[in-house]
């Protein structure tokens, strides 16, 4: 190190010839005659400006990048990397929870009301939100467990289907390539190079010829989760007024109303999240899926009143 140190003390010139290398000082975009005239600057003894020139013109043929400008592709670079996507599955199973939350026991706690006793009220709606949210609850997670035992059913099937008949998984490799329009010689290769491995065809039916996809070994305890979680947590928002009022009356309206903004807001979220939020189609479809839930749990809960009165008026 120290005879390095030295040396580029002593020949600091020869150092530098020898380090740049002419191939990377000359121009993308340079000709003959900018060589010509750069070997002319040599004769003159400014070999060292030359040098300078040729790397400044290296460097202006493609034009760096301002650092606002690769700050900002570094960070949408990295927000689009760790941008957080929720399950569709996950979606699914609380907007059917909450649906099912915010209509049956509303009805429920409205018919229950003709009987003109907030304390049966309480009672009947907090014993239907507990059986409701462990129905949904057992519900998903027996659903979950049925698809997994499905899809290992499908793994053994097309085991056996290759390991039984190749020509038969070789006719199914060509039917879905070819639906595609690939050419004949294309799908030869990608046959053989399947067959080559046999946990790689049996991966390739699964997807593309089954259209099925390994579930997630704890989805069954996440649905059952998020529907008894979603169905618990809508069915308690019309109890909340019986809580609070002591009249029948007063609480049923009170939960009538709080339902009904209830219901168009959650109709609103609930398309806004399959359709998107922003545009003018969106926000009247939104707009159209918070009536249509509003309409809805208004008819369960007529229709719950409608069959209370009917069975009391029959047995009085």
């Amino acid at each position: 190190m120290a005879l390095l140190f030295l040396k580029q003390k002593l020949f600091p010139e020869r150092h530098t010839k020898s380090t740049q290398q002419p191939s990377y000082r000359k121009p993308l975009l340079a000709t003959d005659e900018d060589d010509d005239s750069d070997t002319l600057k040599t004769s003159n003894g400014s070999m060292d400006h030359d040098a300078e020139a040729q790397t400044s013109r290296s460097y202006q043929t493609f034009r760096a990048p301002s650092p606002s400008s690769s700050n900002y592709d570094v960070e949408s670079t990295t927000s689009s990397n760790t941008r957080s996507r929720i399950d569709p599955r996950i979606v699914s199973d609380a907007i059917l929870g909450l649906s099912d939350g915010l209509t049956v026991p509303f009805a429920l706690s409205a018919g229950l009301s003709a009987l003109g006793n907030t304390k049966v009220v309480v009672l009947g709606g907090l014993a239907e939100l507990a059986a409701g949210a462990l129905s949904m609850g057992l519900g998903g997670y027996v659903g979950a467990k049925s698809e997994a035992e499905s899809y290992q059913t499908t793994v053994r099937e097309t085991t056996d289907l290759i390991d039984s008949s190749p020509t038969e998984t070789a006719a199914i490799v060509y039917d879905i390539f070819a639906a595609h329009g690939v050419p004949t010689d294309a799908i030869d290769t990608i046959n053989a190079s399947l067959h080559a491995s046999p946990d790689r065809l049996r991966d390739f039916l699964i997807h593309f010829y089954h259209k099925e996809s390994e579930p997630d070994c704890n989805q069954a305890w996440t649905s059952a989760i998020t529907l008894a979680l979603g169905y618990f947590i809508g069915g308690f928002i019309p109890l909340i007024p019986y809580f609070i009022a002591t009249q029948v009356l007063v609480a049923l309206y009170a939960s009538v109303a709080v339902m009904a903004v209830t219901l168009l807001v959650f109709g609103y979220i609930k398309t806004g999240v399959v359709r998107g939020w922003t545009g003018r189609d969106n926000i009247l479809a939104g707009v159209k899926g918070g009536i249509q839930m509003v309409l809805v749990g208004g008819v369960a809960a007529g229709a719950a009143i409608g069959l209370v009165r009917l069975i009391d008026g029959g047995q009085s």
